[in-house]
């Protein structure tokens, strides 16, 4: 929820921001450019910014996120799905820019919200983990296809992309571990994150990137976060069956990964797993389960600096 004074929210397309303000209200738009950037910077140079909202847009919002944050403005990006949603309890059914403006910046005057915190190493980093993790999906499709008769120049080709892919994998690979390794705080991060038994560098990589809460929120807010909390289901008598929902996808993947790595051969997590196996658990909600003691274990570790211990479990 924003503090006092103007509240801006801009709605990104890939030429153009179309950008509204309450308190007082206004409508301009800019282009989604360096030029544009700068025309919006100084449209509110002077004035008391709350809080600048600006909509998830597929990679489109990055240069003018960046920007704002840069020039320390108060800059938050907003995600699309709860947009929506505020947007029906409204009783808001139309949609257009400007209307998606004006509804950012209702939303983020209204609703908690986190400001951007600017980081271009960080940022360089997330953005080449997610390019590992597209070149693995790309894997697995390619993997599953081969598996397969197919015509012999389609398994050639396959067989000769799926090579393409795992070096392109470890060019990647290398690049994110230059990258921590030049900065002593990402370094000591991952150094500690890799002392839990089963915690490899892709778990380590992606926590870095796309959790750097890790270690200085509670337990339940980096669940939720990490799309491994559970929410309940229920109404009256009934008392349905409790849901993960939402949370950061790539986090999510890993944490789960981790959990299945953890459940076999890390010896206090392994023993965890088959305490709620053993209660009746299903499979796959014990490792949900085994990923948010990991990441709870992990956050422990970074908020104390201190390496993994059986004890924390």
């Amino acid at each position: 929820m924003a503090k006092e004074g103007v509240v801006v929210g801009i709605d990104v397309g890939k030429a153009r921001l179309d950008v509204a303000t309450v308190d007082p209200q206004e409508r301009f738009w800019v282009t989604n450019d360096e030029a544009g950037w700068a025309e919006l910077r100084r449209r509110l140079k002077g004035r008391r910014v709350a809080a600048i909202g600006v909509e998830a847009s597929g990679g489109y919002e990055r240069g003018v996120v960046q920007d704002l944050a840069r020039a320390k403005l108060p800059v938050r990006r907003v995600n699309p799905r709860r947009l929506r949603a505020y947007a029906r309890a409204l009783g808001v059914l139309a949609k257009n820019d400007q209307l998606d403006a004006e509804l950012i910046a209702r939303f983020v005057k209204e609703m908690p919200t986190r400001p951007v915190r600017p980081n271009r190493k960080l940022e360089a980093i997330a953005s080449l983990v997610m390019a590992r993790t597209g070149l693995t999906e790309e894997k697995v499709r390619l993997v599953n296809r081969a598996e397969h008769p197919c015509e012999a120049l389609v398994q050639r080709l396959t067989e000769r992309r799926l090579r393409q892919i795992e070096r392109e994998i470890q060019l990647l690979e290398r690049r994110i571990a230059e990258l921590i390794a030049s900065d002593p705080q990402l370094a000591a991060k991952d150094r500690l994150i890799r002392t839990m038994p089963g915690a490899g560098p892709v778990l380590s990589f992606t926590l870095i990137a796309c959790l750097p809460e890790l270690g200085e929120l509670d337990r339940r807010q980096i669940a939720a976060l990490a799309g491994v909390a559970p929410y309940d289901r229920d109404s009256g008598k009934l008392k349905g069956r409790r849901r993960i929902f939402g949370g950061r996808r790539e986090v999510r993947c890993v944490a789960y990964m981790a959990a299945l790595s953890a459940s076999r051969f890390n010896a206090p997590l392994k023993a965890f797993h088959q305490r709620l196996v053993s209660a009746g658990k299903p499979p796959k909600l014990a490792l949900v389960a085994v990923a948010r003691k990991i990441l709870a274990i992990l956050g422990a570790m970074l908020r104390t600096q201190s390496a993994w211990n059986p004890a924390l479990t």
